[in-house]
């Protein structure tokens, strides 16, 4: 599938893309990262336009997130139960939930990239969470723009190379979550000791 989606973007180019990343804002399986990788090779070789491969990917992703959003606040319900038939997928959206509840706005920014498994899974989650959609659409485009920044500039300085590339920004990501992850955990752990040695009110 992955060979097949690759033709598609040298086929089809910047449509093809934008696609592939609107369908992977909405928990579709398609390796939306390395076909963004792949057109920025293809920008590289002067087979595609930077430009042009580049705002199509971000509008996909932008329009993906904003359904997903807008699948959350009309239906959540429904999609739930299909989200929970899966295993893995339940405990994902277990994760998103958690990561939307506590985060807000900086959830959905972490998880256009830095997360991006949480990514769709935050999207239905926003409008339950009370994240109105002023504030989510801001740090979802700021999101996706370092996601697509990322991917497509990595392919394009790094074209001809495209798994090494892959694996290299793959282990950049998730050494920076595992950093972002111990800062706040031992945010929440200095807050809670602070606050549990804390004089009480009515303390002498």
């Amino acid at each position: 599938m992955t060979e097949w989606l690759q033709a598609l973007v040298a086929d089809w180019g910047a449509l093809a893309l934008g696609i592939i990343t609107f369908l992977s804002c909405l928990a579709i399986p398609v390796p939306s990262s390395l076909m963004m990788l792949t057109a920025g090779a293809f920008a590289a070789s002067g087979d595609l336009d930077l430009a042009t491969v580049s705002a199509s990917a971000l509008i996909g992703a932008i329009l993906g997130d904003q359904t997903g959003y807008q699948m959350g606040r009309l239906g959540y319900r429904r999609v739930e139960g299909w989200l929970l038939h899966s295993p893995s997928r339940a405990a994902i959206l277990g994760r998103a939930r958690s990561a939307t509840q506590k985060g807000g706005g900086i959830a959905v920014f972490l998880s256009r990239w830095l997360f991006s498994v949480l990514g769709p899974y935050v999207n239905l989650l926003s409008p339950g969470a009370g994240l109105g959609w002023l504030t989510f659409t801001v740090m979802g485009i700021a999101g996706e723009i370092v996601w697509v920044i990322s991917y497509v500039g990595l392919g394009y300085i790094a074209a001809g190379q495209l798994e090494q590339a892959g694996d290299m920004l793959g282990n950049a990501l998730g050494l920076l979550g595992s950093l972002v992850m111990t800062i706040g955990l031992g945010w929440l752990l200095l807050k809670r000791h602070r606050k549990r040695h804390e004089p009480h009110p009515d303390s002498p």
